[in-house]
């Protein structure tokens, strides 16, 4: 969870001046977490702070506030909301003049009015920047600070069929995914893909395997079970933390003896996961894309495959 600068350069750019509406502190319950936030402008919105009647009425004034407003909210006595905690709501109004720079990981700013960086944000920032020590969303201080979110899962998905496009659907909007989506040729891609989508059309894509970072994470699928077969090969040559391929539990079988008859060990073979997602859920793409992504927003899935591998 942090400052997503990429999304709020890319909504000024699009709709003008655009409100951004961040949970800065947490007292008791409430529906998200410290650093949620959503963008609005003038004919909509994006992102969510938990959704029902805490959004619906800052939604409506976020775009009064000049400037920058801190204000609290008792979510039950205040919005008749069942959470019972209360919150403080950050709203700071963006335009093409005043967006932030990433000169750096973090964004600080005074929420208070004050212009003297407390010395407790100072040391904060210093261990952040000079110690590369992780920091997370917090209003210390009269000041607010938030990392720049910025995609730590690299993912490469082969094939832009059915399944790969719903896949893209259902992952792209997850802030912790870079997603590589690599196909044959450019004709295989729909015409309208996120921005932040990097696509690779290539006429042998088992060739790119090489050039994907070790620490990626891989979902296979293509057209093609030679193709498929392939990609097993050369990412078992290459490393991975994670790769999963598309098929039925005779095809995995078929794929585990030719890929042992191309020298791999059985339990080199056995990091891939095949079949990938949860078959209970059914064969339709997006039935497919959801068993998939919820098994990779749970590290542990993802931490007992490399472990049957040592």
């Amino acid at each position: 969870m942090g400052f997503d600068l990429a999304t709020l350069m890319q909504t000024v750019k699009a709709h003008g001046r655009t409100a951004r509406v961040v949970i800065a502190d947490v007292k008791g319950s409430s529906p998200r977490e410290i650093g949620a936030a959503m963008l609005v402008w003038d004919s909509g919105q994006s992102g969510t702070i938990g959704g029902g009647a805490l959004e619906f009425e800052l939604a409506k004034r976020a775009l009064n506030v000049q400037g920058t407003r801190l204000s609290q909210h008792a979510l039950g006595p205040e919005l008749g909301q069942c959470c019972g905690g209360a919150v403080q709501i950050l709203t700071e109004v963006f335009d093409a003049g005043n967006l932030p720079t990433a000169e750096s990981d973090v964004i600080a700013r005074a929420v208070n009015g004050s212009a003297e960086v407390p010395l407790s944000v100072q040391r904060l920032l210093a261990d952040a920047r000079g110690k590369g020590h992780a920091i997370t969303p917090q209003l210390r201080e009269g000041w607010f600070i938030e990392p720049i979110e910025r995609p730590s899962r690299p993912l490469w998905i082969w094939g832009a069929g059915h399944v790969g496009r719903a896949l893209v659907q259902t992952l792209a909007p997850l802030p912790d995914f870079a997603i590589t989506w690599i196909d044959t040729s450019p004709e295989r891609f729909p015409e309208s893909i996120p921005q932040h989508i990097t696509t690779l059309p290539a006429k042998e894509p088992a060739l790119l395997a090489a050039h994907a970072p070790k620490h990626a994470e891989h979902l296979i699928l293509t057209y093609s079970h030679a193709l498929d077969l392939e990609l097993c090969h050369q990412l078992l040559n290459h490393d991975f933390i994670f790769a999963g391929l598309i098929g039925s539990k005779s095809k995995w079988a078929r794929f585990r003896a030719r890929l042992g008859a191309l020298g791999h060990t059985e339990a080199q073979i056995s990091r891939i996961c095949c079949p990938i997602g949860n078959p209970e859920l059914g064969k339709h793409p997006n039935a497919i894309a959801i068993g998939v992504g919820s098994q990779l927003l749970r590290p542990c899935a993802i931490a007992q495959t490399q472990r049957t591998t040592a």
